[in-house]
């Protein structure tokens, strides 16, 4: 960061010494042309530091550095030019006070993602001290801005840093997305629409049918869009913005999708809550009517297919009643999007799942707070990952005053919250693991190494290792390590994998890569602050873990590209 700035001198004892001991150089700059003055003091090559001593100089230069003036807005322009879309040109803004705020809020910022690895790095989902950012005393346009320039510095180091401050922006960023939906929420439900504006209507039917035909040729023929059936439960699919990308989704991405580019062109589409497969519908009959039959209903799944009532029952294999066929607020439908988050989210039990889970229940619960059974996943879900015990216990505490009958569920989660609470403050820090220990003189290989599976052909880092394979007895006979040569009893190693997974791999299953590149791991920077074109760097958390293992690292790196270069 930059030197302190030094603020505006208005001090006249200050300003007389300073005039006094100027000498010819200021005396020639003070006869200069304002216009010209300003430009000189406005120059890339001086810095909030010096424009801060040239404003002690003088009257004249003080004047000219004045904090709402030019210099100071072009100082700011020219270290934060992306922060200026911020400010009404119009408005007399005190830029020498913003620019502080801003270099305060920097440092602020880098403060923070540095502590974050030291008080995180054994935490399954940091949590906890975001409160720090929560109170925050700048705008937090300034903090994601010190964020983005963490995570566009260049080259293949500060990888932590670059982890967790990708971590707070995320979080940030879901803050905002849950402040903006309940903002959208206190709307009067006829404002609650799918796009802001006026809407030219087409009152012919026809023309309305061409200019939905014209839209199928170009979504569907020309640009490819078509309906995710070989992954439809991936949760990408949901995402307006990975539809656009990828072309693909569901029948209720799609279907909104749809829905705003045919009212963009007029003709208004309505959304249909049918069980499960999401639909449109075009009104045919008279406006307002009620009947069922008086709508074609699309299939923007099925490439804008138009469906009559019965199609619409032999698309799903049953009959519905005709509530089904009813059009649905934009809530509604956002409820039935995150609805589809949150069964994702169960089905599987991995950290990607998990983040999913916890996101999904956040949008729910913005839009339905009270919700006893989505409060009590939530709390279930926190306690399950042993994250953020005291929140848990807010949620108990929420879910006793909604529904009294739940308390014996609230009871046994608040008794092992409590005792996870004390057992956490009873906590010792991780194991030390020294490789010149005697029971780890069987561990070949060292953190950092790139290594490729000798089986499944996979590229992964080392992370961390165990003299013996320490999972329980069902994870080793589900992945049947007996039927290994050396069974569980040899070294076992944590290693991130390039297809985004985690994994613990067998010794005599892992291999040098011979030809090492980075592994594209989302938690890469968690373990490690830098890769070299042949390892990665430890970070300082990790280091301190494995104390030894650099030394080694470095060595056996030597040693292989030698033999293989041979």
């Amino acid at each position: 960061m930059a030197a302190p700035v030094a603020a505006p001198c208005a001090q006249p004892e200050a300003e007389a010494e300073a005039e006094a001991g100027a000498g010819a150089g200021v005396m020639g700059l003070t006869a200069l042309p304002g216009e010209l003055l300003e430009l000189i003091l406005c120059s890339a090559a001086l810095g909030a530091a010096d424009i801060g001593r040239v404003s002690c100089t003088c009257r004249r230069l003080r004047d000219a550095c004045a904090p709402r003036g030019k210099v100071w807005r072009e100082c700011f322009r020219l270290r934060w030019p992306s922060l200026l879309k911020y400010y009404n040109q119009t408005d007399g803004v005190n830029w020498f006070k913003e620019y502080k705020a801003r270099r305060n809020a920097g440092l602020e910022a880098r403060r923070i993602v540095s502590s974050f690895s030291k008080r995180f790095f054994s935490e399954h989902v940091p949590c906890d001290g975001f409160s720090d950012i929560e109170t925050l005393g700048c705008p937090s346009h300034f903090f994601e801005d010190e964020l983005m320039s963490i995570l566009n510095m260049e080259g293949r180091k500060g990888l932590t840093w670059k982890y967790y401050a990708k971590k707070i922006l995320y979080f940030l960023r879901q803050q905002n997305i849950l402040k903006n939906l309940k903002e959208y929420l206190q709307r009067p439900v006829d404002q609650q629409s799918f796009l802001e504006g006026e809407v030219l209507m087409i009152p012919e039917v026809e023309l309305q049918r061409q200019v939905l035909d014209a839209m199928n040729c170009v979504l569907y023929e020309q640009l490819k869009y078509k309906g995710n059936e070989m992954d439809y439960y991936n949760s990408l699919n949901s995402y307006i913005h990975q539809v656009l990308i990828r072309r693909t989704g569901i029948p209720i991405s799609l279907s909104i999708l749809y829905l705003t580019i045919a009212r963009q062109l007029g003709v208004k589409l309505e959304p249909v809550n049918f069980p499960s497969h999401f639909l449109l519908r075009w009104r045919q009959g008279k406006e307002g009517s009620t009947d069922i039959f008086d709508y074609t209903y699309i299939d923007a799944f099925g490439k804008g297919k138009q469906l009559a009532v019965k199609e619409c029952e032999y698309l799903i294999g049953h009959h519905v009643t005709e509530e089904f066929y009813g059009v649905v607020t934009s809530k509604e439908v956002l409820q039935r999007m995150v609805g589809n988050l949150l069964n994702l989210g169960k089905r599987e039990s991995t950290d990607q799942s998990y983040q999913l889970l916890r996101d999904s229940l956040d949008l729910y619960l913005a839009m339905y707070p009270d919700n006893v059974q989505h409060l009590m996943l939530q709390a279930r879900l926190y306690f399950h990952l042993g994250i953020w015990p005291e929140k848990v216990l807010d949620i108990l505490q929420h879910i006793q005053a909604l529904d009294p009958s739940q308390h014996g569920a609230v009871g046994y989660l608040v008794q092992h919250t409590l005792e996870h609470i004390e057992r956490r403050k009873e906590e010792v820090g991780p194991e030390v693991k020294h490789r010149s220990d005697e029971k780890h003189k069987d561990v070949c290989f060292s953190i950092g190494l790139i290594m490729k599976h000798k089986r499944y052909g996979y590229n992964c880092v080392i992370y961390g290792w165990d003299p013996t394979c320490m999972m329980g007895h069902e994870w080793i006979r589900n992945m049947n390590v007996h039927s290994l040569p050396h069974g569980p009893h040899q070294p076992f190693y944590n290693v991130l994998v390039e297809d985004g997974s985690c994994r613990y791999a067998a010794q005599e299953n892992l291999e040098y890569n011979t030809e090492p590149h980075e592994i594209p791991h989302p938690d890469i920077g968690r373990y490690f602050s830098e890769f070299t074109g042949t390892h990665y760097l430890a970070n300082t958390e990790l280091e301190m873990r494995y104390p030894e293992d650099l030394e080694l690292t470095c060595a056996a790196v030597q040693e292989n590209y030698s033999s293989s270069k041979e």
